[in-house]
Protein backbone atom coordinates (compact mmCIF):
# COMPACT_ATOMS: atom_id res chain seq x y z
CA UNK A 1 0.00 0.00 0.00
CA UNK A 2 1.14 3.47 -0.82
CA UNK A 3 0.28 6.74 0.71
CA UNK A 4 0.00 9.99 -0.96
CA UNK A 5 0.89 12.48 1.96
CA UNK A 6 0.31 15.48 -0.33
CA UNK A 7 1.45 17.82 -3.09
CA UNK A 8 1.02 20.91 -5.01
CA UNK A 9 -0.41 22.26 -8.57
CA UNK A 10 0.67 25.32 -10.66
CA UNK A 11 -2.06 28.04 -12.13
CA UNK A 12 -2.63 26.61 -15.36
CA UNK A 13 -3.46 29.53 -16.94
CA UNK A 14 -0.23 30.78 -16.19
CA UNK A 15 2.31 31.26 -19.72
CA UNK A 16 5.62 30.69 -18.29
CA UNK A 17 7.27 32.30 -21.90
CA UNK A 18 5.39 35.40 -20.73
CA UNK A 19 7.18 35.46 -17.35
CA UNK A 20 10.08 34.72 -18.38
CA UNK A 21 10.57 30.83 -17.42
CA UNK A 22 12.31 28.51 -19.10
CA UNK A 23 11.49 24.86 -18.15
CA UNK A 24 13.75 24.93 -15.29
CA UNK A 25 12.50 27.79 -13.44
CA UNK A 26 9.05 26.08 -13.48
CA UNK A 27 10.40 22.68 -12.18
CA UNK A 28 12.16 24.77 -9.02
CA UNK A 29 9.05 26.47 -8.32
CA UNK A 30 7.13 23.22 -8.23
CA UNK A 31 9.56 21.60 -5.86
CA UNK A 32 9.60 23.92 -3.65
CA UNK A 33 5.99 24.69 -3.65
CA UNK A 34 5.70 21.11 -3.13
CA UNK A 35 7.70 20.50 -0.37
CA UNK A 36 6.05 23.37 1.86
CA UNK A 37 2.81 21.93 1.07
CA UNK A 38 3.93 18.69 1.86
CA UNK A 39 5.41 19.92 4.94
CA UNK A 40 8.30 18.19 4.20
CA UNK A 41 12.34 18.64 3.78
CA UNK A 42 14.58 18.14 0.73
CA UNK A 43 16.49 14.91 3.11
CA UNK A 44 13.53 13.24 3.05
CA UNK A 45 12.95 12.20 -0.38
CA UNK A 46 14.62 9.27 -1.23
CA UNK A 47 13.46 8.80 -5.14
CA UNK A 48 12.75 10.95 -7.34
CA UNK A 49 10.40 10.53 -10.69
CA UNK A 50 9.66 12.63 -13.62
CA UNK A 51 6.55 12.34 -15.62
CA UNK A 52 7.47 14.69 -19.36
CA UNK A 53 5.96 13.72 -22.64
CA UNK A 54 7.86 16.08 -24.59
CA UNK A 55 10.54 17.87 -23.43
CA UNK A 56 13.09 18.08 -26.59
CA UNK A 57 10.74 18.53 -28.69
CA UNK A 58 8.90 21.87 -26.75
CA UNK A 59 12.39 22.57 -24.99
CA UNK A 60 14.92 21.01 -26.72
CA UNK A 61 15.54 19.81 -23.60
CA UNK A 62 16.14 15.93 -22.02
CA UNK A 63 17.44 14.77 -18.68
CA UNK A 64 14.28 16.52 -16.84
CA UNK A 65 15.62 14.57 -13.81
CA UNK A 66 18.87 16.61 -13.36
CA UNK A 67 16.64 19.65 -12.68
CA UNK A 68 15.97 18.35 -9.34
CA UNK A 69 19.22 18.73 -7.48
CA UNK A 70 19.95 21.54 -9.43
CA UNK A 71 16.80 23.59 -7.50
CA UNK A 72 17.77 21.90 -4.63
CA UNK A 73 21.58 21.04 -4.02
CA UNK A 74 20.46 18.98 -0.82
CA UNK A 75 18.89 16.41 -3.47
CA UNK A 76 22.52 15.79 -5.25
CA UNK A 77 22.94 12.15 -5.10
CA UNK A 78 19.19 11.24 -4.83
CA UNK A 79 18.22 8.98 -7.77
CA UNK A 80 15.81 10.17 -10.34
CA UNK A 81 13.92 8.54 -13.63
CA UNK A 82 12.09 10.14 -16.00
CA UNK A 83 9.00 8.31 -17.63
CA UNK A 84 6.88 9.03 -21.05
CA UNK A 85 3.82 7.64 -22.13
CA UNK A 86 2.29 10.93 -23.66
CA UNK A 87 -0.78 11.78 -21.97
CA UNK A 88 -0.34 9.09 -19.21
CA UNK A 89 3.17 10.04 -18.45
CA UNK A 90 2.85 11.38 -15.47
CA UNK A 91 0.67 8.29 -14.20
CA UNK A 92 3.54 5.84 -15.55
CA UNK A 93 5.98 8.12 -12.68
CA UNK A 94 3.76 7.52 -10.15
CA UNK A 95 3.35 3.19 -11.06
CA UNK A 96 7.29 3.93 -11.59
CA UNK A 97 7.81 5.44 -8.10
CA UNK A 98 4.62 3.39 -5.65
CA UNK A 99 6.83 -0.13 -7.27
CA UNK A 100 9.84 1.09 -5.59
CA UNK A 101 8.31 1.56 -2.59
CA UNK A 102 6.38 -1.30 -2.48
CA UNK A 103 9.69 -3.46 -3.52
CA UNK A 104 10.63 -1.67 0.10
CA UNK A 105 13.49 0.10 -2.11
CA UNK A 106 12.43 3.28 -0.52
CA UNK A 107 9.87 4.58 1.88
CA UNK A 108 9.62 8.37 0.22
CA UNK A 109 9.19 9.06 -3.42
CA UNK A 110 8.57 12.63 -5.25
CA UNK A 111 6.70 12.57 -8.13
CA UNK A 112 6.86 15.72 -10.45
CA UNK A 113 4.54 15.93 -13.99
CA UNK A 114 5.68 18.84 -16.14
CA UNK A 115 5.06 20.05 -19.48
CA UNK A 116 5.93 23.62 -21.25
CA UNK A 117 3.69 24.43 -24.13
CA UNK A 118 3.06 27.83 -24.66
CA UNK A 119 6.22 28.48 -26.12
CA UNK A 120 5.34 27.61 -29.54
CA UNK A 121 2.92 28.32 -32.27
CA UNK A 122 -0.36 26.11 -32.16
CA UNK A 123 0.36 24.49 -35.51
CA UNK A 124 4.12 23.31 -33.99
CA UNK A 125 2.16 22.62 -30.97
CA UNK A 126 -0.02 19.43 -32.85
CA UNK A 127 3.04 19.05 -34.94
CA UNK A 128 4.79 18.14 -31.83
CA UNK A 129 1.74 16.81 -30.30
CA UNK A 130 1.57 14.13 -33.15
CA UNK A 131 4.69 12.22 -32.12
CA UNK A 132 2.44 10.09 -29.77
CA UNK A 133 0.50 8.90 -32.73
CA UNK A 134 1.90 5.72 -35.55
CA UNK A 135 4.48 8.86 -36.98
CA UNK A 136 4.73 8.34 -40.88
CA UNK A 137 1.85 6.07 -40.72
CA UNK A 138 -1.69 7.45 -39.89
CA UNK A 139 -2.75 11.19 -39.84
CA UNK A 140 -1.08 12.27 -42.42
CA UNK A 141 -4.20 14.23 -44.30
CA UNK A 142 -3.69 16.89 -41.55
CA UNK A 143 -1.84 19.08 -39.69
CA UNK A 144 -4.18 18.06 -36.57
CA UNK A 145 -3.39 14.22 -35.34
CA UNK A 146 -5.60 14.23 -32.40
CA UNK A 147 -8.44 15.96 -33.54
CA UNK A 148 -8.57 13.82 -36.33
CA UNK A 149 -8.51 10.53 -33.93
CA UNK A 150 -11.17 11.46 -31.64
CA UNK A 151 -13.20 12.93 -34.46
CA UNK A 152 -12.60 8.92 -35.65
CA UNK A 153 -13.45 7.48 -32.32
CA UNK A 154 -16.89 9.78 -33.03
CA UNK A 155 -17.31 7.85 -35.70
CA UNK A 156 -16.70 4.61 -34.92
CA UNK A 157 -19.34 5.07 -31.76
CA UNK A 158 -21.30 6.69 -34.19
CA UNK A 159 -21.41 3.64 -36.54
CA UNK A 160 -21.98 1.08 -33.71
CA UNK A 161 -23.74 2.64 -31.29
CA UNK A 162 -25.23 6.17 -32.99
CA UNK A 163 -23.53 9.73 -31.13
CA UNK A 164 -25.68 13.01 -30.47
CA UNK A 165 -23.50 15.91 -30.75
CA UNK A 166 -25.86 17.59 -28.25
CA UNK A 167 -24.56 14.65 -25.68
CA UNK A 168 -20.32 15.95 -26.50
CA UNK A 169 -20.97 19.63 -25.74
CA UNK A 170 -22.87 18.62 -22.48
CA UNK A 171 -19.82 16.95 -21.31
CA UNK A 172 -18.09 20.63 -22.42
CA UNK A 173 -20.41 22.28 -20.43
CA UNK A 174 -20.43 20.34 -17.36
CA UNK A 175 -16.43 20.83 -17.70
CA UNK A 176 -16.14 24.29 -18.06
CA UNK A 177 -18.66 24.71 -15.33
CA UNK A 178 -16.48 22.60 -12.48
CA UNK A 179 -13.63 24.53 -13.53
CA UNK A 180 -14.98 27.91 -12.49
CA UNK A 181 -14.71 26.67 -8.74
CA UNK A 182 -10.89 25.70 -9.18
CA UNK A 183 -8.45 28.39 -8.54
CA UNK A 184 -6.07 26.19 -10.41
CA UNK A 185 -8.06 26.00 -13.87
CA UNK A 186 -6.66 27.10 -17.18
CA UNK A 187 -10.53 28.16 -17.81
CA UNK A 188 -11.75 29.50 -14.79
CA UNK A 189 -12.23 32.92 -15.85
CA UNK A 190 -13.57 31.69 -19.70
CA UNK A 191 -16.68 33.53 -20.42
CA UNK A 192 -19.64 31.99 -23.24
CA UNK A 193 -22.54 32.45 -25.26
CA UNK A 194 -26.01 30.72 -25.85
CA UNK A 195 -24.27 29.16 -29.07
CA UNK A 196 -20.94 28.42 -28.07
CA UNK A 197 -21.96 24.31 -27.04
CA UNK A 198 -24.12 24.19 -30.35
CA UNK A 199 -22.86 23.50 -33.76
CA UNK A 200 -22.79 26.80 -34.45
CA UNK A 201 -20.30 27.30 -37.04
CA UNK A 202 -19.04 30.76 -35.77
CA UNK A 203 -19.44 30.50 -32.02
CA UNK A 204 -18.04 26.57 -32.01
CA UNK A 205 -15.60 26.21 -35.65
CA UNK A 206 -14.50 22.91 -36.30
CA UNK A 207 -11.23 21.78 -36.00
CA UNK A 208 -11.15 18.79 -38.74
CA UNK A 209 -13.97 16.31 -39.52
CA UNK A 210 -16.11 16.00 -36.40
CA UNK A 211 -14.07 17.24 -33.91
CA UNK A 212 -14.88 21.47 -33.06
CA UNK A 213 -13.46 23.71 -30.51
CA UNK A 214 -15.21 23.49 -28.22
CA UNK A 215 -14.46 19.59 -28.12
CA UNK A 216 -11.05 20.01 -27.39
CA UNK A 217 -8.67 19.96 -24.24
CA UNK A 218 -6.67 23.09 -23.43
CA UNK A 219 -3.47 22.35 -23.68
CA UNK A 220 -1.20 24.75 -21.68
CA UNK A 221 2.14 25.13 -19.88
CA UNK A 222 1.62 23.42 -16.28
CA UNK A 223 3.04 21.34 -13.25
CA UNK A 224 2.38 19.14 -10.57
CA UNK A 225 3.86 17.02 -7.79
CA UNK A 226 2.91 14.65 -4.81
CA UNK A 227 4.69 12.48 -2.50
CA UNK A 228 4.68 9.09 -2.36
CA UNK A 229 5.59 7.27 1.03
CA UNK A 230 5.69 3.37 2.57
CA UNK A 231 3.00 2.57 5.40
CA UNK A 232 5.46 2.88 7.90
CA UNK A 233 6.53 6.40 6.69
CA UNK A 234 3.13 7.57 6.51
CA UNK A 235 2.89 6.53 9.85
CA UNK A 236 5.26 8.29 11.02
CA UNK A 237 4.30 11.45 9.09
CA UNK A 238 0.76 10.78 10.75
CA UNK A 239 2.65 10.84 13.82
CA UNK A 240 5.01 13.83 13.89
CA UNK A 241 2.09 15.97 12.57
CA UNK A 242 -0.64 14.46 15.65
CA UNK A 243 -2.99 13.05 12.30
CA UNK A 244 -5.06 9.87 12.09
CA UNK A 245 -2.71 7.48 9.48
CA UNK A 246 -6.75 6.65 8.14
CA UNK A 247 -7.12 10.21 7.45
CA UNK A 248 -4.15 10.26 4.77
CA UNK A 249 -5.22 8.95 1.40
CA UNK A 250 -3.97 6.34 -0.35
CA UNK A 251 -3.26 4.24 -3.49
CA UNK A 252 -5.89 1.39 -3.03
CA UNK A 253 -5.30 0.15 -6.74
CA UNK A 254 -4.25 0.29 -10.00
CA UNK A 255 -4.46 -1.01 -13.74
CA UNK A 256 -2.20 -0.35 -16.69
CA UNK A 257 -2.78 -1.58 -20.06
CA UNK A 258 -1.05 -1.42 -23.46
CA UNK A 259 -2.30 -1.47 -26.52
CA UNK A 260 -1.17 -1.28 -30.64
CA UNK A 261 0.12 2.34 -31.21
CA UNK A 262 -1.94 2.43 -34.18
CA UNK A 263 -5.98 3.65 -33.88
CA UNK A 264 -7.02 1.35 -36.47
CA UNK A 265 -5.04 -1.50 -35.06
CA UNK A 266 -6.97 -0.84 -31.73
CA UNK A 267 -10.59 -0.70 -33.70
CA UNK A 268 -9.77 -3.77 -35.61
CA UNK A 269 -8.95 -5.48 -32.20
CA UNK A 270 -11.91 -4.46 -30.26
CA UNK A 271 -14.37 -5.94 -33.20
CA UNK A 272 -16.07 -8.68 -31.04
CA UNK A 273 -16.01 -6.88 -27.68
CA UNK A 274 -18.88 -4.65 -26.51
CA UNK A 275 -16.25 -2.24 -25.66
CA UNK A 276 -14.31 0.59 -28.15
CA UNK A 277 -11.51 -0.29 -26.11
CA UNK A 278 -11.08 -3.36 -23.97
CA UNK A 279 -7.87 -2.70 -22.84
CA UNK A 280 -9.19 0.91 -20.85
CA UNK A 281 -11.80 -1.29 -19.71
CA UNK A 282 -9.17 -3.62 -17.93
CA UNK A 283 -7.30 -1.29 -16.75
CA UNK A 284 -10.15 0.17 -15.17
CA UNK A 285 -11.29 -3.42 -13.87
CA UNK A 286 -8.00 -4.07 -12.32
CA UNK A 287 -7.64 -1.02 -10.69
CA UNK A 288 -11.02 -1.66 -9.19
CA UNK A 289 -9.94 -5.67 -8.28
CA UNK A 290 -6.53 -4.49 -6.66
CA UNK A 291 -8.61 -1.79 -4.27
CA UNK A 292 -11.86 -4.31 -3.43
CA UNK A 293 -14.08 -2.31 -5.51
CA UNK A 294 -17.01 -4.69 -6.26
CA UNK A 295 -19.36 -1.98 -7.64
CA UNK A 296 -19.45 1.47 -9.12
CA UNK A 297 -21.53 2.74 -6.24
CA UNK A 298 -18.41 2.50 -4.02
CA UNK A 299 -17.02 5.16 -6.01
CA UNK A 300 -17.59 8.71 -4.95
CA UNK A 301 -16.17 10.79 -8.10
CA UNK A 302 -13.84 9.88 -11.36
CA UNK A 303 -10.88 12.81 -12.78
CA UNK A 304 -10.86 10.78 -16.15
CA UNK A 305 -9.15 11.50 -19.34
CA UNK A 306 -11.09 14.21 -21.55
CA UNK A 307 -8.93 15.38 -24.03
CA UNK A 308 -11.50 15.53 -26.07
CA UNK A 309 -15.85 15.35 -25.36
CA UNK A 310 -15.32 12.18 -26.67
CA UNK A 311 -12.83 10.69 -24.99
CA UNK A 312 -14.62 11.21 -21.88
CA UNK A 313 -18.17 9.82 -23.55
CA UNK A 314 -15.95 6.76 -24.29
CA UNK A 315 -15.22 6.72 -20.68
CA UNK A 316 -18.33 6.80 -19.21
CA UNK A 317 -19.56 3.46 -20.41
CA UNK A 318 -16.09 1.85 -19.89
CA UNK A 319 -16.19 3.01 -16.06
CA UNK A 320 -19.20 1.22 -16.06
CA UNK A 321 -21.85 3.52 -15.54
CA UNK A 322 -23.63 2.66 -18.45
CA UNK A 323 -23.87 -0.20 -20.80
CA UNK A 324 -21.58 0.23 -24.07
CA UNK A 325 -22.71 2.56 -26.41
CA UNK A 326 -25.04 4.19 -24.11
CA UNK A 327 -22.78 7.16 -22.40
CA UNK A 328 -25.97 9.69 -23.36
CA UNK A 329 -28.41 8.24 -20.40
CA UNK A 330 -25.43 9.34 -17.72
CA UNK A 331 -25.43 12.53 -19.51
CA UNK A 332 -29.05 12.63 -20.10
CA UNK A 333 -29.61 11.61 -16.51
CA UNK A 334 -27.12 14.60 -14.76
CA UNK A 335 -25.03 11.49 -13.20
CA UNK A 336 -21.65 12.81 -14.22
CA UNK A 337 -22.80 16.58 -12.90
CA UNK A 338 -20.94 18.03 -10.21
CA UNK A 339 -24.06 16.73 -7.68
CA UNK A 340 -24.63 13.86 -9.88
CA UNK A 341 -24.50 9.83 -9.33
CA UNK A 342 -20.50 9.60 -10.00
CA UNK A 343 -19.30 13.32 -10.77
CA UNK A 344 -16.67 13.24 -13.49
CA UNK A 345 -13.90 15.88 -13.92
CA UNK A 346 -15.35 17.99 -10.53
CA UNK A 347 -11.67 20.33 -11.54
CA UNK A 348 -13.09 20.46 -14.27
CA UNK A 349 -10.82 18.07 -16.16
CA UNK A 350 -8.01 18.16 -19.13
CA UNK A 351 -11.31 20.55 -20.67
CA UNK A 352 -11.81 22.72 -18.21
CA UNK A 353 -8.60 22.68 -16.24
CA UNK A 354 -5.85 22.84 -19.03
CA UNK A 355 -3.81 19.60 -20.20
CA UNK A 356 -0.28 20.14 -20.04
CA UNK A 357 0.77 16.71 -20.83
CA UNK A 358 3.05 15.12 -19.01
CA UNK A 359 1.63 16.37 -15.81
CA UNK A 360 -2.11 15.45 -16.63
CA UNK A 361 -1.64 12.10 -14.58
CA UNK A 362 0.09 13.86 -11.76
CA UNK A 363 -2.94 16.39 -11.63
CA UNK A 364 -5.39 13.45 -11.70
CA UNK A 365 -3.75 11.82 -8.37
CA UNK A 366 -3.45 14.88 -6.41
CA UNK A 367 -6.95 16.07 -6.96
CA UNK A 368 -8.26 12.58 -6.41
CA UNK A 369 -5.88 12.47 -2.84
CA UNK A 370 -7.77 15.98 -2.34
CA UNK A 371 -10.98 14.88 -2.69
CA UNK A 372 -10.36 11.83 -0.44
CA UNK A 373 -8.79 14.05 2.18
CA UNK A 374 -11.92 16.54 1.56
CA UNK A 375 -9.10 19.05 0.78
CA UNK A 376 -10.47 20.33 -2.87
CA UNK A 377 -11.98 23.42 -2.05
CA UNK A 378 -14.72 24.77 -3.42
CA UNK A 379 -14.91 22.40 -6.20
CA UNK A 380 -14.86 19.32 -3.30
CA UNK A 381 -17.16 16.71 -3.98
CA UNK A 382 -19.88 16.02 -0.83
CA UNK A 383 -18.61 12.92 1.55
CA UNK A 384 -15.31 11.93 -0.77
CA UNK A 385 -13.88 9.07 -0.27
CA UNK A 386 -13.00 6.70 -3.05
CA UNK A 387 -11.99 8.35 -6.20
CA UNK A 388 -10.96 6.73 -9.49
CA UNK A 389 -8.38 8.03 -12.07
CA UNK A 390 -8.53 7.74 -15.63
CA UNK A 391 -5.19 8.55 -17.92
CA UNK A 392 -4.73 7.66 -21.32
CA UNK A 393 -2.37 8.24 -23.19
CA UNK A 394 -2.13 8.53 -27.40
CA UNK A 395 -5.31 6.50 -28.76
CA UNK A 396 -5.60 4.90 -25.17
CA UNK A 397 -1.79 3.05 -26.40
CA UNK A 398 -1.20 3.33 -22.73
CA UNK A 399 -3.72 3.55 -20.05
CA UNK A 400 -3.67 3.69 -16.45
CA UNK A 401 -6.45 3.88 -13.62
CA UNK A 402 -6.06 4.53 -10.10
CA UNK A 403 -8.31 4.12 -7.42
CA UNK A 404 -6.80 6.72 -4.37
CA UNK A 405 -9.09 6.73 -1.23
CA UNK A 406 -9.16 6.72 2.76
Amino acid sequence: MVYILGGWQSDFSENWTRKGWQIADAFANTLANGLHAAQLDPEDIETRHVGNFAGELFNGQGQLGGFFALAEPKLDGVPTSRHEAACASGSIAILAAAAEIEAGRYDLACVLGIEQMRNVSGEQAAQHLGAAAWAGHEYLDTPFAWPKAFSDLNEEYDRRYGVDYAHLMRISEINFANAKRNPNAQTRKYTFTPETFTENDEANPVVVARTRKMDCGQITDGSAILFLASPKRAAEYAKERDIPLEAIPRIKGWGHRSAPISFDAKIRASGNSPYVFPQVRGAIEDARRRAGIRDIAQLDAAETHDCFAMTEYMAIDHLGLTAPGESWKAIEAGDIAFDGRLPINPSGGLIGAGHPVGATGVRMALDAAKQAAGKAGDYQVDDAKNVQTLNIGGSTTTTVSLIVGV
